[in-house]
This record gives C-alpha cells, sequence and structure tokens, in this order.
C-alpha cells in the first residue's frame, strides 16, 4: 500500500453539510478531533451534533476561520467563496472530503473521472470485482462518500471512487493506483470559467500517480498529457487500443475478451463504459472470465438510463443523471430514430444548440420542465419537433403518456441540473419513476 501523508492538524472546519460533509465530518470525529461544521442552509445534523461536532447553520462560516487550522470544503462550496479565502489567508491548509477520504483509508484506490459515465463505470468496476470474488467497495455520486468507508471496509477491499472535477480539484497529494479518465466535454464551465481549467481539475486524478499505477484513458482524447508516470492503457477502436473494439468483439492483449452484442448495457455510450471498466480490471491483473461475466450481467445503476417501466409497449427510460446536453445526446442515441418523447429541462449550464441534430434525428416531441424550458424552446425550435412547455415534470409526464404509441420511449433526460425544483437529480429521478409507474 502507498504511505499516506498525515492528515493537516486540527481544529477542522467543514463547510458544507451535504452528504459528503457530514462523511467528513463523522470520519474526523471518529478520530477523536475537533471539528467545526457550518453551512449556509439549514441541513438535518442531528447525527453531526450526536458525534460531538459544533455545528453552525445559516452562516458562510469565515467568523469560524480563525478558530481552525484546516479547512474541509465540500465539492459544492466553490473555490472562491470568501470562506476559503478567509482561510488561505490565515495560512490554514484547504482540501476536500476525497483528499481527506484518501488519507484515512489506506486501501488500493480505482479513480473514475470523466464529464460522463462515471457512475455506471465505478457501480461496473464494482460489479467485475465482486465477480472475480475480490472484495471491493464503491463510492460516488450513487452511495456513500469515500469518507463513509473510513475504518468501515477490510484491508484487503479495493475501493472504486467515483471523482468529480469538484473533488479533484481540491486534492494535494491524492494519487490512486489506478485512475480511468471516460471522455471530456464542456461541463461546469460556470463553476471553473475555462474548459481549460475544468480538463486541468480532471487530470488531478493522474498528476501524482507513479510507474506501478496504471492510467486509463480513449486513444483518441486530445489530451497532450495525463501527467504523473503511470503505465498508460488506452482503449478504443484504434490500432494502439490495449482493450480494442474491431469488428464486433473486445480483445484485451490480441485475446478475445466477448462479443461486443453481449454487453447488457444499452447504448454505444456504455460500451464505451464498458470497455474501460474492463481495461482498468484487466491491466489490474482481474481475470478475464470474470470482467466478461461481470460485462454480460450488469444492468446499469439507478437514474442513468434506467428502465422503469412499461405500458402499453411505451418503455419509460429514467435518465435523471443526463444533467449536461452531451449525457442526453448519448442518451437519444441509445434508442431509435424518430422514437423518444423526451422530457427535458431543470437548470441550464449553458446553452442547448448541440441538441438541435439530435432532437430532430430522434424526438417525436419534447416536453419541457423548470427554469430552462424557455431557453431550450429557443434553442430547440430549429428541430422541428413540437416543443411543449409543460413547467413541471408531473404534467410533462401526463402529456407524454397522452402522446405516444407501442413502440416509443419516454425519456427523462434532462440536458439540465435539478436544483431548480429537486434536491438533487436522484430526486428528480425517482419522482419521475414514481410517476412512470403509475401509469403503467
Amino acid at each position: 500500500m502507498k504511505p499516506r501523508p498525515p492528515l493537516p492538524p486540527g481544529p477542522h472546519l467543514v463547510v458544507g453539510l451535504a452528504r459528503s460533509g457530514v462523511a467528513a465530518a463523522l470520519a474526523l470525529r471518529a478520530r477523536g478531533e475537533e471539528v467545526i461544521g457550518c453551512d449556509a442552509g439549514a441541513p438535518e445534523v442531528g447525527r453531526l451534533r450526536a458525534a460531538g461536532v459544533e455545528v453552525h447553520l445559516h452562516t458562510q462560516g469565515s467568523e469560524l476561520v480563525s478558530r481552525a487550522r484546516t479547512l474541509v470544503k465540500s465539492p459544492g462550496v466553490p473555490r472562491e467563496a470568501p470562506i476559503v479565502a478567509a482561510a488561505q489567508q490565515r495560512g490554514a491548509t484547504v482540501i476536500g472530503e476525497l483528499e481527506l477520504a484518501w488519507r484515512l483509508i489506506s486501501n488500493q484506490f480505482i479513480a473514475v473521472t470523466g464529464t460522463n459515465g462515471k457512475t455506471t463505470t465505478s457501480e461496473l468496476i464494482g460489479a467485475i470485482h465482486r465477480e472475480a470474488g475480490l472484495p471491493v467497495a464503491v463510492a460516488g455520486n450513487v452511495g456513500a462518500p469515500a469518507a463513509d468507508l473510513a475504518g468501515a471496509i477490510a484491508p484487503d477491499a479495493t475501493v472504486v471512487c467515483e471523482c468529480s472535477s469538484f473533488q479533484l480539484e481540491d486534492t494535494l497529494a491524492f494519487a490512486p493506483e489506478a485512475a480511468v479518465l471516460l471522455n471530456l466535454s464542456a461541463d461546469h464551465l460556470d463553476r471553473h470559467g475555462t474548459f481549460e481549467a475544468y480538463v486541468a481539475a480532471k487530470l488531478e486524478a493522474f498528476r501524482r500517480q507513479g510507474n506501478d499505477d496504471v492510467a486509463v484513458y480513449p486513444c483518441e482524447l486530445d489530451v497532450d498529457d495525463l501527467g504523473g508516470c503511470a503505465r498508460r492503457v488506452c482503449f478504443g477502436d484504434g490500432p494502439e487500443a490495449e482493450l480494442a473494439d474491431r469488428a464486433g468483439q473486445l480483445w484485451w492483449a490480441e485475446e478475445p475478451l466477448l462479443r461486443t452484442e453481449e454487453i447488457r448495457l444499452r447504448g454505444a455510450h456504455n460500451r464505451r463504459n464498458a470497455m474501460a471498466a474492463a481495461a482498468v480490471a484487466l491491466a489490474r491483473g482481474v481475470d478475464a472470465a470474470a470482467v466478461a461475466a461481470a460485462l454480460r450481467e450488469f444492468a446499469g445503476v439507478p437514474h442513468r438510463l434506467e428502465e422503469v417501466a412499461e405500458r402499453d409497449g411505451v418503455l419509460y427510460v429514467n435518465d435523471s443523471k443526463a444533467t449536461n446536453p452531451a449525457s442526453t445526446i448519448v442518451g437519444l442515441a441509445s434508442f431509435p430514430p424518430g422514437s423518444v418523447h423526451l422530457i427535458a429541462g431543470g437548470r441550464a449550464k449553458g446553452g442547448f444548440a448541440e441538441l438541435v441534430e439530435p432532437v430532430r434525428e430522434r424526438c417525436v416531441a419534447a416536453y419541457l420542465i423548470g427554469e430552462a424550458a424557455e431557453a431550450l424552446a429557443a434553442d430547440l425550435a430549429p428541430a422541428g419537433v413540437p416543443l411543449e412547455r409543460c413547467g413541471d415534470l408531473e404534467r410533462a409526464v401526463a402529456a407524454a403518456r397522452a402522446a405516444a404509441v407501442a413502440g416509443s420511449v419516454v425519456l427523462l433526460s434532462p440536458a439540465c441540473a435539478s436544483y431548480d425544483q429537486y434536491k438533487d437529480f436522484e430526486a428528480r429521478g425517482e419522482h419521475f419513476r414514481a410517476l412512470a409507474r403509475e401509469s403503467a
């Protein structure tokens, strides 16, 4: 196991008390550290107070900085927040929950990053390990934050960790034994400012890797240098691919693995996710038969092309995790042309012009919800399909149900964040699932 740097000294001020902040605070308290927590809102904090965390709500927390030597920043807190600047000015260490968890957990880590597909690929890597009889724990957006695993997993378990750009930009020494980059497209530019800064945050997963580590990436990726010193393993359909897709067959080290049609996950994008998962597992010595078996059996994760109901030949699919246009495009491409009743909208991260051609090709109609409904209507007008402003998800599902015929798909794939109407994409997806099953 790689040695870990020590925890920076306390007292620790945890900023943001959503899921990852709570996990960080509880992990620190379990070690006997003095922990202060703050949040601008009023989340449920009973567990924190019961554990001895001093909690301050309805505050940005700048008045607490003088009491802390380390600030632990939740991923949703921008680096430009006044409390972060105040901590840095006082010479305090600023780290994120991912860095904290990695320092607390001595197990080997597989970090999975990219714009789209992180959750599916992380869970698939976990399924591969379980198929091979290898202990594994998966952390990320669906499931436990990484800090929740501290002191709770076997010492020989591999941690598979979904890593966002928000988490990675707050790392200082994080150096996983394996890192996977799935893809890159413009996302979170409202937070990072430029695409170059967003890419730089993603590449923090690779920057400190050593010679004995593994770095997996798409062969066609246009990145000058991943960084670090890890063994490079690329996947794709080119001659340089170690995990290659050739003539409908996946190959590893010039040996056939399985036919692409055997991969259970739907869509070309999921074939890529499966290739990435297989590549990192095989490069780390997992049995090829177990890898192939898991790819045949793994059915996917909630909120990502999750088939939730069928009625009168109409399939209802929950793709709530599609929070940007690029993700919605790959969701649309998973279904036949002219078959999709698309429900889209929420809080926009940018424009939607790139959706015009996929909507024109794949959609019968689109039903628009949330803050972005008018922007979507304006940007999608050239697609030439009916656009119905529904306002909320309940009306959108009802409208789509009334229009859909046998053989078509009602697809929630919002291309937007959820925060205008829901606390997170999971709550949005669960609401859609309930509405769809009411109609089934």
